[in-house]
């Protein structure tokens, strides 16, 4: 159902537009997170979008679709430089905001975009600009191709060649991200929690490569590390500094984050962090691992457990 306000005030018919709306929202909202890293600003943009839309004289739009996707990128893009300017004055990491379901997501519900984006990727597409990261969504994502990109950006095909060119050099320098199989990150994921549970820090350290890294959100709200904490043995001894001071709550469980394997720790019944996961290229440790502690991001958490 349609937010209350949304109302289609020109000429054309109300269960077009709430067709449309149906439609769409879920593939723009989507692309929305992708550009924003935020699921509450991607809500706000799509909301917006459809409000624009609904005021409309449509008739002579020939593609909806397109043009749809052409309003949220731009939106974003307005939102984004913005939001930039934000995060400089941001507590410690700003880390993306997970999407969190506790079931795997299926292929179907993916909305014509190409694959789920990890959580980690998420975190690396902050070293682009607002326009490299959008032309980047569009092309791996969408698999737009270069004239669709140029007409939903208002550049020419050439310019987008280049920043898409620059934005993959940037992403390749930062290091390989590549896709998890769930199949092998489940077991992982789940040996990790149970033996920092347990205070099993020699199986924690065996879990981990040895250039590990440890990123941690907490905004200013909550205590979280500042800085990222790299190298294996000193991701342990932070570990092992703050797990007696209550940062595991009182239960967990096991869910779909980005589409991969991550883990939500609980306190009273509500969402105490969520915990992300990078493995290596073998698959059989732990590369990265992202906390979002921040409560502003973990409204759309479920609470179930």
């Amino acid at each position: 159902m349609m937010k209350a306000g949304i109302q289609k005030d020109k000429a054309g018919s109300d269960m077009d537009f709430q067709n449309t709306y149906t439609t769409y929202k879920p593939l723009l909202q989507s692309i929305a997170y992708r550009l924003l890293g935020s699921i509450a600003d991607a809500e706000d943009i799509v909301q917006d979008v459809f409000t624009d839309y609904s005021r409309l004289d449509t008739k002579d739009i020939s593609n909806e679709k397109a043009y749809l996707i052409r309003m949220a990128t731009n939106r974003c893009l307005n939102l984004m430089q913005s939001a930039r300017k934000k995060r400089e004055v941001y507590t410690g990491h700003w880390l993306p905001e997970p999407d969190v379901s506790m079931v795997r997501h299926d292929p179907a519900e993916l909305y014509d975009l190409n694959e789920t984006l990890s959580y980690a990727l998420l975190v690396t597409l902050e070293q682009l600009s607002a326009v490299e990261r959008a032309v980047f969504i569009l092309r791996e994502s969408l698999q737009y191709d270069y004239r669709e990109i140029a007409a939903c950006l208002q550049k020419s095909e050439a310019n987008c060649r280049k920043i898409y060119s620059r934005a993959k050099e940037k992403l390749h320098k930062e290091g390989e991200l590549l896709p998890v199989n769930s199949d092998k990150a489940e077991p992982l994921v789940a040996a990790f929690i149970e033996a920092a549970r347990s205070g099993d820090f020699n199986a924690v350290i065996d879990l981990l490569t040895q250039d590990a890294v440890l990123v941690s959100d907490g905004g200013g709200k909550v205590r979280a590390a500042i800085f990222s904490i790299l190298g294996r043995e000193r991701v342990l001894a932070f570990l092992q500094g703050i797990i007696p001071k209550g940062f595991l709550g009182d239960g967990y469980r096991l869910a779909d984050i980005n589409g991969q394997t991550g883990i939500i720790l609980m306190e009273d019944g509500q969402p105490k962090s969520v915990v992300s996961f990078q493995l290596d290229e073998r698959q059989q440790q732990i590369e990265r691992i992202f906390v979002m502690l921040n409560p502003d991001k973990l409204g759309h958490v479920p609470h179930e457990v």
